[in-house]
């Protein structure tokens, strides 16, 4: 599975909530992340980060 990354320690992945399929934006703080949302697709992520930004790690 890939993690996308963007400025400011954020941090976009694929994961599964209650069987569900989702997107979580994290936001790195020292060595904590911070979680901004989950997102149902990628219009969603596009409200916490600007996607031509995001690279995959």
């Amino acid at each position: 599975m890939s993690i996308w990354q963007g400025p400011d320690g954020i941090e976009v992945e694929a994961v599964v909530l209650h069987d569900l399929p989702c997107l979580r934006v994290t936001r790195r703080v020292g060595d904590r992340r911070v979680l901004l949302a989950y997102c149902t697709d990628v219009r969603e992520v596009g409200e916490h980060v600007d996607l031509a930004e995001l690279v995959s790690s």
